[in-house]
């Protein structure tokens, strides 16, 4: 058993916060597959990992939560809209980043159709633009205001699942 379950019992709030981005600066076309694969092993493989270790905690949870940060730049919408604003044009290409977010999409439809019959929620939260490393400090928030974001979507009442739950509110198409 887990210090978790040694400790309390139950688990019942999952936030998978894991990312990594590489490849700034390649096309698509000239991102090495050894940079994918490691942004694939945390974003997405990590992921699973942690889900399924925690699953046997958060089903003793009467009403678990699981919340998988991700992007809107892993979001069909995004990758196949009109021209983004100049602010997110940048992003448009990032090969591994886009991509595992979008997997991490899917992934998160589904555990929510799998645990659809559960008391577990299961959904995609999105922070906002965050200033961070991963985007060279040019987001419009804070780390400390996008992980009150994702705070706050992980533990709405009444939540839904199977959702891509907006910082702002509401939900996002993925």
């Amino acid at each position: 058993m887990t210090l978790i379950g040694r400790a309390h019992g139950h688990l019942d709030l999952l936030i998978n916060n894991a990312a990594i981005s590489r490849g700034h600066d390649h096309p698509p076309s000239e991102m090495p597959v050894a940079e994918l694969r490691e942004v694939y092993e945390t974003n997405v493989l990590g992921v699973v990992t942690v889900t399924n270790a925690m699953l046997p905690l958060l089903r003793r949870s009467p009403a678990g939560r699981i919340a998988n940060v991700s992007s809107g730049l892993g979001t069909v919408a995004f990758l196949t809209g009109p021209d983004p604003d100049p602010e997110m044009r940048p992003y448009v290409t990032l090969l591994g980043y886009n991509s595992s977010k979008a997997a991490l999409n899917a992934i998160t439809l589904m555990y929510a159709a799998e645990l659809r019959d559960t008391p577990i929620t299961v959904n995609a939260v999105s922070p906002g633009f965050c200033a961070t490393d991963l985007n060279g400090h040019r987001g419009v928030l804070t780390a400390a205001e996008g992980g009150a974001h994702v705070a706050r979507q992980a533990t709405l009442p009444d939540a839904p699942t199977g959702a891509f739950l907006s910082e702002r509110g509401g939900t996002y198409p993925y």
